[in-house]
């Protein structure tokens, strides 16, 4: 069975998002206000949670302000009374994701679902319905910034994700799908793991020769530091980034190292494509269907063009899963003055994932990098910790913390512990000491999150 799309939907929704793409900042604000109403009363009707929220409220007159936060673990404690569609359970949900042979598999026949990474140490489960593709795929298809022309049907590109391929990952499933529903993109897109080691990586890519490269900006650096070391011998003509921080720093080298064009955008497990980088290098919200407040410590709203403690979310296409002021985590600055393009989309500025890459080894062994994003989807997948840091405090010497207590953190330490070790053998990176610790919380990094993966001091 074919993933959820509806070609007409999905032409009327384009329609719209082409036309929007130029539109005044009036016609954003009606189109946003006139969405929230529309996603305020569906949740009133559908969701037991927001139903009683929402009692008595005129979703036209509702200040957004006037809602409260709503945050990821009480969500899915919650998830059968939260979501809008009865048939939509949790317990069978889980069991969906759990199984890597059904990725990108229609859930109910209707639902495109899939899981976030957990990095605020609560993993989350998502669905949706053809709506929601339907603005995902037009703001996918619409806004990204191509540096150049492209084949609608891909004759003759070659795009390669590098990511983690073998779960319910948003990216994952979202290329997936991509794949079922084109046959001509099954034969031009191409999924590879960051799991393996570096060598074999490299080789793949080498095979493949992409003309295009998907992936997050650490991976992109460690492409970058072998194709200047002569191991990666092919160049792509773009390089797409995204789920992590991009410096400009970083994106300068990775344009010299890699010769290409740097595309970056911003998403998120719980909107897909919130913000792409227009030909100014800025990067606009996509805010006629989302919204984003940054917001203080204490919940209030700061003022434009200063960073909050967080972000958050209010997803105007998911009516289904009803995200509203759902925080992000991440710290988004929204800037004041216009962008050089002319779009009344607002720039924004993101503060948010920016672990580090491990360097592992000594004097009498080869120093082998160990991607963060590899590390977490290992403790997660493998081993169902998702309240963590490592912080390397040496060559071949680890510390895994987590906040939790008990025996049950002591057995969730040793599986991490296991699959972590058997992880790093595979890498290359043997006699790598884990020292493992519960009951401490890890330190935030600047974007106000935990920092999942710490490496030592240069």
């Amino acid at each position: 069975m074919l993933p959820p799309f509806d070609p007409w939907l999905t032409s009327c929704v384009t329609l719209d998002v082409a036309a929007a793409s130029r539109a005044s900042e009036a016609a954003l604000a009606g189109r946003r206000a006139r969405r929230l109403a529309d996603l305020l009363r569906s949740a009133a009707r559908g969701s037991a949670l927001y139903r009683k929220l929402l009692a008595g409220r005129d979703p036209d007159k509702l200040r957004l302000e006037e809602l409260p936060i709503a945050r990821k673990p009480e969500l899915m404690r919650q998830f059968d009374e939260w979501v809008t569609d009865p048939a939509l359970r949790l317990d069978a949900l889980r069991r969906f994701v759990a199984d890597r042979t059904r990725i990108a598999d229609p859930f109910l026949g209707r639902y495109v679902v899939w899981e976030s990474s957990g990095s605020s140490g609560e993993p989350g489960v998502f669905a949706q319905d053809a709506r929601a593709m339907a603005v995902y795929d037009a703001l996918e298809f619409w806004r990204r910034p191509f540096q150049r022309m492209m084949d609608p049907w891909s004759v003759g590109e070659r795009i390669a994700f590098v990511g983690a391929t073998g779960g319910h990952f948003a990216s994952t499933v979202s290329i997936e799908r991509l794949r079922r529903l084109n046959p001509a993109l099954a034969r031009s897109l191409h999924g590879i793991s960051f799991l393996q080691p570096a060598d074999r990586l490299v080789a793949e890519l080498n095979a493949l020769a992409p003309t295009v490269i998907a992936t997050y900006p650490s991976v992109a650096v460690l492409l970058a530091e072998e194709r200047l070391a002569g191991r990666l011998e092919m160049a792509p003509r773009e390089l797409w980034t995204g789920g992590e921080d991009l410096s400009t720093a970083t994106c300068e080298f990775l344009q010299q190292a890699l010769g290409c064009q740097v595309v970056n955008s911003y998403g998120a497990s719980e909107f897909l494509t919130l913000a792409a980088e227009c030909s100014s290098g800025s990067l606009h919200l996509n805010c006629d269907w989302a919204i984003l407040e940054s917001v203080d410590e204490s919940g209030r709203q700061v003022p434009m063009g200063e960073a909050g403690a967080t972000t958050l979310l209010t997803n105007l296409a998911n009516h289904v899963q009803p995200l509203i002021r759902y925080d992000l985590g991440d710290r988004v600055t929204q800037r004041a003055s216009a962008c050089a393009c002319g779009s009344h989309h607002p720039v924004i500025e993101v503060q948010g994932r920016n672990d580090d890459t491990l360097r592992l080894g000594g004097a009498d062994t080869r120093m082998v990098r160990i991607l963060p994003l590899a590390v977490s989807t290992v403790l997660e997948e493998d081993a169902a910790l998702f309240d963590f840091q490592l912080e390397q405090q040496g060559p071949c010497d680890l510390v895994l913390r987590t906040g939790l207590h008990g025996k049950s953190a002591d057995a969730s330490l040793r599986r991490a512990r296991a699959a972590l070790s058997a992880f790093l053998v595979q890498q290359g990176a043997a006699g790598v000491h884990i020292h493992c610790r519960s009951g401490e919380a890890g330190r935030r990094s600047r974007s106000g999150k935990v920092q999942r993966v710490v490496a030592a001091p240069a």
